[in-house]
């Protein structure tokens, strides 16, 4: 079978490694000219995770390129300490680089045969009984037996094949990231200023300790604004971040340099079902939050259970789609809920509301319980041992 996978974040790479090694014959359609660089580190937790790294033969390759964490440091506007977070604390049990997942997931995909192709993307889907005709921004005609949508929270697949409706969720705060200089000399670890719904955060890059980077968040009432317009972007940023003191003023005039800037809602998606036709969703796109989701984590297990089912039904869509749904769903949307808390904790809306999160962080029993409970709500699926006749091709 000829599988059409768009996004090559993390869903998508992991899915084609899966789909390659089952014998399936999976391409990878990213919009991107290649891997994308860049983004925060990210943790894997609890033993789902860990078991289909360990099925996937990335583990040892992951854990090569663990970042062993950041601390966190809340400051006042003079920059004085007023709560330190332990490295541990953000960064689970594994804690990678997004780049580096994706780009340990391309290779061992490649290896068993996914194809990629960058700089394109889906512009037009349309369903037969037997195949998907698909039309690309290049021009390009092709026909699939299935399509996979690995795009993110603002997927172009669910866009594009599923009946409108409002499946995206604006959770109040938006985010913004980018590289600066390294001025401030800042060790590992990064320094956080709070005011009333908005914070302010800039942390030394993990590889470079001459490169920083810059993390904002803010509340705010949905903003239109053009998603490809970065100069626009940039405005949103000075405008709402451009009475603050401590460093963020350099940080602001920072932003006219940077090459790159990762702009956008904090958002839950919610669709039912996941599956229409010869058309899927798996990762964010079918059920993902922005940030504090645990979007990666349950976008590989995800990914493992849907090859594995298309594998286990012999390419029956239809039952493979209704099974990992019934067996995802529940799991994924166990770990989206941390969505909704991100912004509140992380930018809280009140000056009660920070005093009253720092209290609580400050408690060192408190923390070790949230991370327990990450680690928990991370394991709540039983994962299936999928057994193929295929030799994996790597």
């Amino acid at each position: 079978m000829k599988i059409l996978i768009s996004g090559a974040s993390i869903a998508g790479p992991a899915l084609a490694l899966w789909l390659a090694r089952y014998g399936f014959e999976p391409t990878v359609v990213e919009i991107a000219p290649s891997l994308r660089g860049g983004g925060q580190a990210v943790d894997f937790r609890g033993e789902a995770h860990f078991t289909v790294l360990e099925r996937m033969g990335v583990l040892d390759d992951l854990r090569a390129r663990r970042t062993h964490g950041s601390p966190m440091t809340f400051v006042d506007e003079r920059g004085r300490a007023r709560l330190h977070l332990p490295s541990d604390f953000a960064a689970g049990e594994l804690e990678v680089l997004r780049e580096d997942i994706a780009r340990v997931y391309y290779d061992h995909g490649v290896r068993a045969g996914a194809r990629y192709v960058f700089g394109d993307s889906i512009t037009d889907l349309h369903q037969r009984n037997d195949a998907v005709d698909v039309t690309f921004a290049s021009g390009r005609q092709e026909q699939y037996d299935l399509v996979i949508g690995a795009d993110g929270v603002h997927s172009n697949v669910r866009r594009l094949a599923f009946p409108a409706g409002e499946y995206e969720s604006y959770l109040g705060y938006y985010v913004a990231t980018w590289e600066l200089p390294n001025y401030l000399g800042l060790p590992p670890g990064s320094l956080n200023y709070n005011v009333p719904g908005r914070l302010v955060s800039v942390g030394r890059a993990y590889r470079d300790a001459a490169r920083a980077g810059a993390f904002l968040m803010f509340k705010s009432d949905p903003i239109a604004y053009d998603r490809h317009d970065v100069e626009q972007q940039k405005e949103i940023l000075r405008r709402a971040f451009g009475d603050l003191a401590w460093e963020t003023p350099r940080l602001l005039a920072s932003l006219a340099d940077a090459k790159e800037l990762y702009f956008d809602s904090i958002s839950r998606v919610d669709i039912e079902p996941w599956s229409t036709g010869r058309v899927g969703l798996v990762g964010d796109a079918a059920c993902g939050a922005t940030i504090g989701g645990m979007g990666t984590g349950t976008g590989t297990v995800a990914a493992y259970v849907l090859a594995g089912e298309l594998a286990q039904a012999g390419g029956d869509h239809r039952t493979a789609f209704e099974r990992y749904e019934r067996l995802v769903r529940p799991y994924a949307q166990g770990t989206q809920v941390g969505g909704d808390r991100t912004g509140k904790f992380l930018a809280p809306a009140t000056t009660f509301g920070r005093m009253a999160r720092d209290g609580l962080l400050s408690r060192k029993f408190l923390l070790n319980a949230m991370l327990k409970v990450g680690q928990e709500v991370s394991s709540k699926i039983e994962l299936p041992s999928y057994v193929t006749p295929v030799t994996a091709r790597n």
